[in-house]
């Protein structure tokens, strides 16, 4: 076979773009025994590369039953990296973005690379893309933003107006409840003293230092992700080219640099295609929300489009707060319900046609799975945990799919 003539000398051999020595032909009999036994059914497997196996839950089994492992260390092992999630949230948060981001955008400085530009040079141009895009996007934005903010105090007071005859049928409906409270009372509190109670009064931290604090924290957390995201996509396949040298055989060389080109694939473009239904949401419902008279419609459209990455607690927010704008802007009641119900539309589209149309069954999380991650990430890491539920599940499930011990709980993630 070809494997074995290349075992029987020191050549070299190019996998995927990258250099790999193959073992030494002089070594023991017994490792070049083993490289050949373990040759044909490597080969065999990678004959049917295309065809997908099916999960094998025994195989997940097994590989928890060889010798040094137990059940009760795993699960010791899984809590105690639950610990370390919590408590080192403020160390691993830019790290998660930055790699995240690396895997969103080392094509571009593939790309770039191909066109002969070095991969340092090709990341920092990438970096300043992406810094600019985001600058004039904020730039852009703050405006409006600040102008909605100005205009709160006279919006609510305008909507106060509006809400005014459901506000007093509420209080009735209170001062009601409050005289079934006092009748259903009056002998318990007949000749009772009130308890004296122990006041306390704690200083606690103003709303603009907490601001401050908030913000002091985001640019540093901000700073270092960008640098971290400038190495990684820097340091091209550095990493993958290490891992390379310490796997004795070439056929594990094979198939590592194999794995890494199909979960990087993978990744990228399920990250890449999600950022863009999201933007296409935004931009769709900016042109709606411009048709029916919304004003500032950009800003509220650049609004969908962050919060559709953080799945039921994103739409839940743009839905309330689209109600509110349409009771703040319009005098009707169809006029007002108009804003929410056009992004009740293109939600529906989004969620039930697009996403499953483009990302298909493979890139696409199970409901029930979806909801307990992010639930668990926002309890884990708060609203930036939130975000990144999807993209953390989704490059879990690709791992999973490609490594075969692992499989089955590709499955289980998947819809």
């Amino acid at each position: 076979m070809a494997g074995h003539r290349i075992l029987r000398g020191p050549r070299r051999r190019s996998v995927e773009g990258l250099a790999v020595a193959a073992p030494d032909a002089g070594g023991p009999a017994m490792e070049r025994g083993a490289g050949r036994a373990g040759d044909e059914p490597q080969d065999r497997h990678d004959g049917h590369d295309n065809e997908a196996l099916p999960p094998d839950l025994r195989r997940l089994g097994n590989s928890l039953k060889r010798p040094g492992r137990s059940l009760a260390i795993t699960g010791l092992f899984v809590l105690a990296s639950f610990y370390t999630l919590y408590f080192c949230r403020s160390l691993l948060l830019p790290l998660v973005f930055a790699v995240l981001l690396s895997l969103l955008l080392s094509p571009a400085v593939r790309f770039l690379k191909r066109l002969h530009v070095p991969e340092p040079l090709g990341a920092g141009l990438v970096l300043l893309t992406l810094l600019g895009a985001v600058g004039f996007g904020v730039y852009e934005l703050s405006g409006p933003a600040a102008d909605w903010m100005q205009r709160a105090p006279q919006s609510m007071r305008a909507a106060e107006v509006k809400l005014r005859d459901l506000k007093r049928s509420m209080q009735r409906l209170g001062r009601a409840t409050e005289q079934v409270e006092n009748i259903a009372n009056v002998d318990g509190a007949a000749g009772s003293r009130p308890p004296s109670m122990a006041v306390s009064v704690h200083s606690s931290p103003t709303l603009r230092e907490r601001l401050f604090n908030q913000a002091t924290d985001l640019v540093t957390d901000g700073v270092v992700m960008l640098i971290l995201l400038f190495f990684l996509l820097a340091s091209g396949d550095l990493f993958l080219r290490k891992l390379i040298r310490v796997l004795p055989r070439l056929e594990d060389k094979r198939r590592a640099v194999d794995i890494a080109r199909q979960v990087e694939r993978d990744i990228s473009t399920y990250l890449g295609t999600i950022t863009l239904l999201n933007l296409t949401l935004g931009a769709a419902a900016a042109l709606a929300f411009t048709l029916i008279g919304v004003p500032n419609p950009l800003l509220f459209g650049a609004m969908v489009t962050i919060t559709n990455f953080v799945p039921y607690l994103g739409p839940a927010i743009n839905y309330g707060v689209l109600l509110m704008v349409g009771l703040l802007t319009f005098n009707t009641v169809p006029h007002m319900l108009a804003p929410a119900g056009v992004f009740l539309v293109l939600n529906v589209l989004e969620s039930y046609v697009l996403s499953p149309l483009i990302l298909g069954r493979r890139l696409t999380l199970n409901p029930v799975v979806l909801f307990i991650g992010l639930t668990f990430w926002g309890w884990m890491w708060g609203i930036v945990g939130a975000i990144l539920a999807v993209p953390i599940l989704a490059v879990f499930k690709i791992f999973c799919d490609h490594i075969e011990p692992l499989a089955p709980i590709g499955e289980f993630l998947g819809d």
